[in-house]
């Protein structure tokens, strides 16, 4: 069995940032009220006592930065900023007075430069440290939100432009030539046949293209009510095109119409199905759309792959995931086994006020 190694540790860049602006200073300090006088007459002592100080501090800082990234890593929204700052305040108020009495108790051991202890000088000595302490998380504090509101920013405007896509492509697929000449071919086999039907699809196909021009102006969410509405119009231009070849059934408790959804998100599922399906009256495509308890919505449909496989990019699927991503809701759910293919879509509660607007 292939061994597989931790990723390795490494210091953070707010880590070295501390080491500059805090340490520059704060190390300088301690060390002079721990030796007095001979730190800044003495080179020898300066540099010495400077050298051993800088090395215990580093030691501090690296398990500081450690103990950081896993309290990070714990709390990284920027909703959890006070939790967060508290843990890493806390981290720091434990973590360093154990260096600092280490270091303490190893000068008056060896009576390293003529140190002897003064309680005095401790006490000064940790007042200091909570003052570094508050600075050092302020500073991490900062730099962090500062990054994260950037990422959480630059996404939001990925996944806005991914939706704006999303929405261009589903009118698009729509009105391209190829959908309007098998709805024009279909029309066109109706008026000859069965004029009444072709009035019945010449108003479907108006519904259809009406919800799609008010898609772009209609917002980021529609009832369940309109987009299954929508659904029964389009499916009636593929039921007319496929006669026995397909069928819908839905199956939805009338509590979950008020409930909302992307729009067109039943569409490019639907739509992913035809495409990629075999559709003859021998061997018919079988949709179902159907509500869950918790207020979920499953769609699925029988899988009977063409034998020419029909060039995929996935967008379809990935623009609901974007969408879902953008309303900060969990993702769909997408499996394909037992001879089906099911997208299992979260369904978002309207607000009472949300109902009495719409």
């Amino acid at each position: 069995m292939k061994h597989i190694t931790p990723p390795s540790f490494r210091i953070r860049q707010q880590t070295k940032l501390h080491f500059l602006l805090l340490f520059s200073w704060f190390i300088p300090l301690l060390t002079f009220w721990m030796v007095g006088p001979d730190y800044l007459n003495k080179p020898f002592v300066f540099i010495a006592a400077t050298s051993l100080n800088l090395s215990i501090a580093a030691s501090c800082l690296i398990t500081l930065d450690y103990f950081t990234q896993q309290i990070i890593q714990r709390y990284p929204d920027l909703n959890q900023t006070k939790k967060r700052a508290g843990w890493l305040l806390f981290t720091f108020m434990i973590v360093t007075p154990i260096f600092i009495l280490g270091g303490i108790f190893m000068y008056d051991y060896f009576h390293l430069f003529g140190y002897h202890h003064n309680p005095r000088i401790t006490i000064q000595i940790f007042i200091l440290n909570i003052g570094a302490n508050l600075l050092s998380v302020g500073i991490d504090e900062t730099v962090y939100s500062i990054n994260k509101w950037r990422e959480n920013a630059l996404e939001k405007e990925k996944l806005q432009q991914e939706n704006l896509q999303s929405r261009f492509d589903s009118l698009k697929s729509q009105v391209n030539p190829h959908f309007l000449f098998n709805s024009l071919n279909s029309l066109s086999s109706l008026i000859a046949d069965e004029p009444a039907q072709a009035e019945i699809f010449v108003d479907e196909m108006a519904k259809v293209y009406r919800y799609l021009l008010q898609t772009n102006s209609q917002g980021d969410l529609t009832s369940l009510a309109h987009e299954l509405k929508f659904i029964e119009s389009y499916f009636h231009l593929l039921k007319t095109r496929y006669r026995n070849g397909i069928h819908l059934e839905v199956n939805i408790p009338e509590s979950f119409y008020s409930c909302q959804i992307p729009p067109l998100t039943l569409q490019i599922l639907v739509e992913n199905a035809v495409k990629h399906n075999v559709i003859v009256a021998s061997r018919p495509l079988h949709l179902e759309i159907t509500g869950l308890d918790g207020h979920f919505l499953q769609v699925r449909n029988n899988l009977q792959r063409k034998n020419t496989r029909v060039a995929s990019n996935q967008i379809g699927l990935s623009n609901i995931m974007a969408k879902y991503q953008l309303l900060t809701q969990s993702k769909p759910v997408i499996t394909d086994h037992d001879g089906f293919f099911t997208v299992v879509l979260p369904l978002i509660v309207a607000t009472k006020h949300e109902r009495i607007n719409r």
